[in-house]
C-alpha cells in the first residue's frame, strides 16, 4: 500500500509537469496563507510594544526568551484562528473576487485537513502560551479566538454591528502582550486597547468601501443597505479617528512619553483623521484605499513611536 501511494504520487507530479519540492512549497504556501500572515505582522508588532513597555520599568534583565515564547504562543493561536475562519467562511469567499484564490476556496486545502489545522495550532497556541509564559496570557488569546469565531464572525452576514464587536477581541494583543510580561493588566495595558480599537473602525470601513459589491454578492451585512450606509460609514470613519488623536496623546501629556512622540503621533493622527475623513465626503474606492494605507502606517508606527521615545 504504502508503494502504491509513493507510486501515485510519482505518477502524479509527472503528470503535472512539477518536481515534488515545488509541489510540497505550494503545499506549505497554502497554508502559510491560511493563517493570514498579514494580520499576524501586525498582531506581532502589537504584542511586542506592549510585552516591552510592560516591562520598561523593570530593574531585571530583560527577558528575550519570554518574549519569543510569547510571540511564538500568540501567532499560533492568531494562526489557528485565521484558518478556522476561513473554514466557515469558504462558501461565502467563494463568491468575492478578493477571497476567490484561498485555499479552501480553490480546492487546494481540504475541509477537514484545515478544520484538524485550525484546531491543532490554536489549541497549541494556548497550550504553549499557558505553559511557557502565564495563564493570564492564555486566558485572553483563548477569549479573543472564541469571541471572534463564535459571535464576530456570524454576525458579519447579520447586522453592520458585527463591526463593533468584532473590534473587541480585535483590540486585545496588546492585553496579550501585557499580561505575558508582567502577569497582570494595567491602565497602560487598557490605553493601548483603546487605540488599537479606536484605529479598527476606520481601517475596515476602508476595506468595507473597497470590496462592498463582493461583501453584498456574498451576503455579508458589514455595511447597511441604502442611504444609511453613506452615513455609516461617514460615522464609523471619523469619530474614531478623531478620538484616536487625542487617546494617543495620553501617554505624552502624562509623561511617559517624549516631544518626539508627541510630534509624530501628532502628525500620524491628524493625517489618519484627515484621510477618514475624505472617505466620509467623497466616498470612493482611490480615497478608501489612501486611508487603508493610511492605516497601516499609523498603527505600526504609532506603536513603535511609543516604545521608541520612552521616557
Amino acid at each position: 500500500m504504502l508503494e502504491t501511494e509513493a507510486t501515485a504520487g510519482r505518477i502524479t507530479s509527472l503528470a503535472t509537469g512539477e518536481p515534488r519540492w515545488r509541489t510540497s512549497d505550494r503545499i506549505l504556501a497554502d497554508y502559510w496563507a491560511l493563517t493570514k500572515p498579514d494580520v499576524n505582522l501586525l498582531i506581532a508588532i502589537t504584542v511586542l510594544v506592549s510585552f516591552c513597555l510592560a516591562r520598561a520599568t523593570a530593574l531585571q534583565t530583560f527577558p528575550y526568551t519570554l518574549l519569543i515564547h510569547t510571540l511564538l504562543g500568540t501567532l499560533l493561536i492568531a494562526g489557528g484562528t485565521g484558518a478556522l475562519n476561513q473554514l466557515v467562511e469558504r462558501r461565502f469567499d467563494s463568491q468575492m473576487r478578493r477571497t476567490a484564490r484561498r485555499p479552501l476556496v480553490a480546492g487546494s486545502i481540504s475541509p477537514v485537513h484545515a478544520l484538524w489545522f485550525g484546531i491543532l495550532v490554536s489549541v497549541g497556541g494556548a497550550a504553549y502560551l499557558a505553559f511557557a509564559v502565564n495563564l493570564l496570557s492564555s486566558l485572553i488569546a483563548g477569549l479573543t479566538l472564541a469571541s471572534y469565531l463564535a459571535i464576530y464572525t456570524p454576525l458579519k452576514r447579520r447586522t453592520p454591528m458585527c463591526t463593533l464587536v468584532g473590534a473587541l477581541p480585535g483590540a486585545a494583543p496588546p492585553l496579550i502582550g501585557w499580561a505575558a510580561a508582567s502577569g497582570g493588566l494595567s491602565v497602560e495595558a487598557w490605553l493601548l486597547y483603546s487605540m488599537l480599537f479606536l484605529w479598527q473602525f476606520p481601517h475596515f470601513m476602508a476595506i468595507a468601501w473597497m470590496y462592498r459589491e463582493d461583501y453584498d454578492r456574498a451576503g455579508y451585512q458589514v455595511l447597511p443597505r441604502g442611504k444609511a450606509r453613506h452615513r455609516f460609514v461617514a460615522f464609523q470613519s471619523i469619530i474614531p479617528a478623531f478620538l484616536l488623536v487625542p487617546i494617543s496623546l495620553i501617554p505624552a501629556i502624562l509623561g511617559d512619553e517624549g516631544r518626539i512622540y508627541f510630534l509624530g503621533t501628532t502628525l500620524l493622527g491628524l493625517t489618519f483623521l484627515y484621510c477618514a475623513t475624505q472617505l466620509a465626503f467623497y466616498r470612493s474606492n482611490v480615497i478608501a484605499r489612501q486611508l487603508l494605507f493610511a492605516s497601516i502606517i499609523y498603527l505600526p508606527s504609532t506603536f513603535l513611536l511609543i516604545l521608541l521615545d520612552r521616557n
